[in-house]
């Protein structure tokens, strides 16, 4: 791998990939992509996971370009000053500009218990505990999902499709994200599969045990396994860096994802926070803000003043098991409306979505990868 300046991405989600084959399309450039993993994941399926329907896992050779260089280790700090990443696994990491897209994950929920028997649906690794953990219950054995929004709602419908016995605590609302019309369909499916919903005031969680979740009103409700679905938490690398973050932990930008504090580090994905405009944490935002980061960057090598990024939504797509959905629209700005599409039509939208998505990824890394031959392998690197 060749080029004259040094790009580094944090992160291989959908903002990280979309913006290492953005970057490498580009002659003099060379792009290095850190994750964790060996494959990429597709968040939006993990709720399949569960059930089998899906494995939620796509290989890097497939959707990062041959021109990029995946480096299969932990980043444990920036070193903005001397321009370079610490690793767990190897010696520090050098870099001109670097692309901070390391996502998000499943939030503490703080309270007592929780942290102890629930178990969450946000990783991969989380998803697959998640999947042992209800085969090894009786087959009706009570499941409990706490939270209502996407995850949360996708996953009790994936799981009751399945025959598990589930409750959905709402905490409040019933899918708070969605338009009041768009409940309708979505409560509704959720009634066909025989999960029991709890909304309204007293069904905010208390407390969680081994077989048991307390709401705030007294009641307990059984659970051989729950599921806390509730909130997102962004990995504190930006924080442990130095570097400045809102109070979620998203790094900190400004209206071109670049950091408030330093001119070399370019945010994508869930872990960027435009100061006064952040967007909602999902995967449209981030497939937008990757290629958003890479131009950055790109106008940056250039010398020229980067514009600021500009995101547009369309709506939201739930799956409600595999053979139902609801798909929520949404004016650009992401203010929901009453438009919808549900059961058949709607599921068959989301599948659409989600097949898309891992497509327009496949053709960036295609677009990514120079017409010379490479040996195989050759610009994958694993550290342990």
């Amino acid at each position: 791998m060749s080029g004259n300046v040094r790009v580094v991405v944090v992160g291989g989600g959908y903002g990280g990939v979309s913006a290492a084959n953005r970057l490498a399309r580009r002659d003099g450039v060379a792009v290095t992509l850190i994750n964790r993993r060996a494959d990429f994941v597709e968040r939006i399926r993990l709720h399949q996971l569960l059930t089998g329907s899906d494995d939620a896992v796509v290989g890097y050779d497939e959707v990062l370009g041959g021109d990029v260089r995946l480096m299969v280790d932990e980043v444990t700090r920036i070193d903005a000053e001397e321009h370079r990443v610490l690793l767990a696994g190897g010696d520090p990491l050098p870099y001109d500009y670097l692309v901070y897209a390391v996502g998000s994950g499943a939030s503490d929920p703080g309270v007592p218990g929780a942290s102890e028997f629930a178990h969450s649906v946000s990783d991969l690794e989380a998803a697959r505990r998640l999947r042992s953990a209800l085969a090894a219950a009786p087959a009706q054995a009570p499941v409990t999902v706490v939270g209502s929004g996407p995850t949360g709602l996708e996953t009790a419908a994936e799981l009751a499709e399945e025959g598990h016995r589930v409750s959905l605590v709402c905490g409040g609302v019933f899918g708070p994200s969605l338009h009041a019309r768009v409940r309708r369909p979505a409560a509704r499916r959720l009634a066909a599969l025989g999960v029991t919903v709890l909304e309204g005031p007293g069904t905010r969680v208390t407390e969680v045990t081994a077989d048991a979740v307390r709401l705030e009103d007294g009641r307990d409700v059984p659970s051989t396994t729950t599921i806390w679905t509730a909130g997102f938490r962004i990995p504190d690398l930006a924080a442990r860096s130095g570097l400045s973050t809102d109070p979620e932990g998203r790094l900190l930008t400004d209206a071109t994802l670049t950091s408030v504090d330093d001119v070399y580090v370019v945010a994508a994905g869930d872990a960027a926070a435009i100061v006064g405009r952040p967007f909602r944490m999902s995967c449209q935002a981030a497939v937008q803000l990757g290629p958003g980061a890479a131009t950055t960057v790109l106008r940056r090598i250039a010398g020229k003043s980067p514009s600021p990024v500009r995101v547009l939504f369309a709506g939201q797509c739930l799956s409600l098991g595999r053979t139902e959905g609801v798909t929520q629209f949404s004016y650009p700005d992401d203010r929901v409306n009453a438009l919808h599409v549900s059961g058949r039509p709607g599921a068959g939208i989301k599948e659409i979505v989600c097949r898309s998505t891992v497509r327009q990824l496949v053709t960036g890394a295609r677009r990514a990868t120079s017409s010379a031959p490479r040996a195989a392998g050759a610009d994958r690197v694993t550290t342990p």
